[in-house]
């Protein structure tokens, strides 16, 4: 099992982050159309109570073969792997996201999520033991300076570029976590902080897949911070997105 600890601040209160973060599952939602052999199936959707960061919402949805797979997800699947199943729990500001695949029995991918009000300088905010930090590598993303592949790039989420007319934030540069440091309060911050472990047991191919997996998950990880702090920049935090 390869586990690592990404690191995403962003310029933005933990609670407009919730807001983007609705806005952009409703918009995901409204761009899935189903084709044939294709579609999301939801098997649970419930509230909990004292489970995965206390009280909160579980779903347990099946993904079958078609675009509704995440691409960085899709690119590792065999055709034949027909089904994908995601388990999440929903405790903002916590999460956790599980993926599995039954065609491959020994592939799991776990993400655990906390959003915190800081720049990302918590020491141990999963409280890990110091054997699990040991087994844990530390993988900070900056949405300035972290590149993201060419054919991702967009201008208009370019944080170097942008400025948001609804909030007054931005362009960023390239020291702006350092210049938040230095002057408190300037801006509002928050640090997403990710947990991922990802395992796929099968002898000569687990640590190329499980680095494999991980180098596209920071990939995608960079893209949709880019565009979570444009939608923010959209929502006030008394709305409520349709």
């Amino acid at each position: 099992m390869l586990i690592k600890e990404y690191r995403i601040p962003l310029p933005m209160s933990v609670e407009e982050y919730r807001i983007a973060q609705l806005y952009m599952i409703q918009k995901k939602s409204r761009e899935e159309t189903c084709g044939e052999g294709s579609g999301v199936e939801i098997l649970e959707n419930r509230p909990y109570v004292d489970g995965p960061g206390g009280n909160g919402q579980y779903t347990h949805k099946v993904y079958h073969i078609g675009m509704h797979i995440p691409s960085w997800f899709r690119s590792i699947l065999p055709k034949a792997a027909l089904r994908v199943e995601e388990e999440s729990w929903n405790a903002y500001p916590y999460t956790r996201t599980r993926y599995t695949c039954p065609f491959v029995e020994k592939f799991s991918i776990d993400i655990e999520t906390y959003y915190k009000t800081d720049p990302g300088d918590h020491s141990n905010v999963f409280n890990l033991s110091p054997a699990e930090k040991r087994q844990t590598i530390l993988d900070p993303i900056d949405i300035v300076k972290d590149p993201i592949p060419p054919h991702e790039y967009k201008a208009e989420e370019d944080p170097k570029l942008y400025k948001s007319v609804k909030t007054k934030r931005g362009p960023l540069s390239e020291d702006w976590i350092q210049e938040y440091k230095n002057n408190p309060g300037r801006y509002p911050i928050m640090c997403a902080y990710k947990l991922c472990k990802v395992e796929f047991r099968y002898w000569g191919m687990q640590s190329k897949i499980e680095r494999f997996i991980h180098d596209v998950d920071k990939d995608l990880s960079v893209k949709l911070a880019r565009s979570f702090s444009k939608s923010a920049s959209f929502l006030s935090c008394d709305q409520n997105p349709s």
